[in-house]
Formats: structure tokens, sequence, C-alpha cells
């Protein structure tokens, strides 16, 4: 017997639970705010659109399927079923959240604020969703699923992230991170990739891929971004930087890099400070500070821990973000 799809409603604590749950009760919240010269009127407000819209997504799940919530803070604790629809009610940033747990699930994605969100992510209102559901289900008609690119981060010792977004490497304490930097599978310049001319005398040519040496650098840590976060962190980078390459498109297999703030000195080097991993090449970084750390799209709690000696890889990931259109 088939399981009927789930629909997964994924949210976050709004802004005013998040003020109830340190002041304790609405008046105290209120009162906190007007001390400051803010009302709580307007959080009260996001709130309200916040449980309208989650309310309205759960009136559109078809009453034969099996539906579900979980809060941000619950997902690394949920197992996700094959069968799963996610359907993110919030801001594009908990698609981002949500992304790294999921396997081929298709996400609709819900604007709870229509007007404050970019709406990158989440580019449908819940009024859409008895639509959408079943298309998403279908996977046909004029309805199409979007994959987008993600990186993921691998450390020696088999930890493993992904991300949407970006993945940080860095001191947790925002000191100087020291490492290796090495660009792996990057074509040898100086290997000839064509046999027409070649003397028969000649040995064969090695043409596969090859790592550029190891550079020691010492910096404020290495962003690896994907296109969708091209938009956001990486971004910046990228301007800060002069806009000096192209940012990858979000479904291209393709990432940019930068090295943020890249100390020169007798036993560091700042000649790759950013670029881009395409055609299988990865980024790998050996640690040589007591502890750095991993993270992806700004969430430091959920972090691979690394230490002197070990080493990371980030590459494209085989795992892609299907994002219904």
């Amino acid at each position: 017997m088939t399981l009927a799809p789930r629909a997964v409603l994924v949210h976050r604590r709004t802004e005013y639970e998040e003020l109830l749950a340190h002041h304790g009760t609405p008046g105290q919240a209120a009162f906190f705010l007007a001390a400051r010269g803010r009302s709580v009127t307007e959080v009260e407000e996001r709130h309200r659109r916040q449980a309208d819209a989650l309310a309205r997504a759960a009136a559109a799940v078809p009453l034969e399927w099996r539906r579900t919530r979980v809060e941000r803070a619950d997902l690394p604790r949920f197992l996700f079923e094959p069968e799963d629809v996610v359907v993110v009610v919030g801001q594009d940033g908990l698609v981002a959240n949500v992304a790294k747990y999921l396997d081929g699930q298709p996400v609709i994605g819900v604007d709870a604020d229509p007007g404050r969100n970019p709406g990158v992510l989440v580019r449908h209102r819940a009024d859409a969703l008895p639509t959408l559901l079943p298309a998403a289900v279908a996977r046909t008609g004029a309805r199409h699923l979007e994959e987008r690119t993600m990186v993921e981060a691998v450390a020696d010792d088999t930890q493993r992230l992904l991300a949407l977004n970006e993945v940080y490497v860095g001191q947790p304490g925002h000191q100087t991170a020291r490492y290796r930097l090495t660009v792996d599978g990057a074509p040898d310049s100086a290997s000839d990739s064509g046999t027409a001319g070649r003397s028969s005398s000649r040995p064969p040519v090695d043409d596969r891929p090859r790592a550029d040496p190891p550079e020691p650098q010492a910096s404020s840590g290495v962003l690896v971004g994907t296109g969708t976060g091209a938009t956001g962190w990486c971004r910046s980078a990228w301007l800060e930087r002069g806009a000096p390459l192209a940012l990858p498109e979000a479904a291209a297999p393709a990432l940019a890099w930068f090295v943020r703030e890249a100390w020169p000195s007798p036993a560091t080097g700042t000649s790759r400070v950013h670029g881009v991993l395409d055609g299988g090449r990865q980024l790998v970084l050996t640690v040589e500070s007591d502890r750095l750390v991993a993270f992806g799209d700004g969430i430091e709690t959920d972090a691979l821990e690394l230490t002197w000696g070990q080493s990371v890889r980030l590459g494209v990931a085989a795992t892609r973000l299907r994002l219904l259109g």
C-alpha cells in the first residue's frame, strides 16, 4: 500500500513569541519596548500575519494527506520522509535552514509577510497552496521543480555539512584563522591538453587535473557560496573585492569562494583570495589553528569542529534543493 503524501509545515518562532519567552507576559514585553521608544503593535501584527499564513497553509492540505508541523529549532531532530512535501512558511532564510536536512523532497516557499521579505525563495502566498500541493506531488503541468545547487563541506573524519547559501570556515571567536589552502582538481597550466602535433618520441602528457601547491594563509576565514548565496553574504564579499569574477547562477554546478581579509607575512601568502569551483574542483583547507569551525547558512550552532592538522573539502554537493517555481 502506497503511503499518502505528508505535508510538513516548517515555521519559526516569531519576534513576538521570542519576546514573550524572554519577558513572560504580554504586558512585560510591551513595557520593555515602550521604555525604549518602540511599540509592541508592530511585532504583534507580524505575529498575527505569520499565524494567519500558517493556519491557511494547514487548511489547504488535502484531507487524504498526512500532515505535521516542525519549528526551526527542532529541524536537527526531525525525520523527513521520502513522501514529504515541505511547505516553508516564513522568510527566505527559513528555506535555506531546512534545505540541508532534505534529500530530494519538493519544497514550496510561502511568504508569511509580503512586502517585508525579498521573496527569492518564498515566492507564493498561502492561498495558492490548494493548487501547488497537488502539483508538487504530480510534478507535471505548468509548475516545475527548480533545482538549486548546494555546497558541501566534508572533513577528513567524515563529518559532513550541507548548505544552500554558503559555508564559512573560520575561527569561532572571530580571531585569526590559520590554514593551508589548496584548489584541488585545478588543471595544470603547464600540461598540453591536446594530442595534435605531439612528437612520437615524447612521453604522453598526463592530462589529469592536478592540485595547486598549498598556500599557508592567515585570514578572517573563508566563504564558499552557491548561486543562491550570491544574493547574500557572498555578494557582499564579491562587491568588496571589486567584482573580480562572475558569480554563478542558482542552478549552475559551480561555487564562488572568497578569503576574508587575508594577511601577508613571511609565513603566510595572499596570492589566492577568490575563485570559482567548477568542473568537480574543490577547495581544501588544512587546519593550522587550535580550532576552526565550518558552518552553513549562518547557523553557528550546527557546525563541524576542526582541530590542528585536520582537513576539510568544500565543493558542489550531489544533493540539490528542489523548489517549486
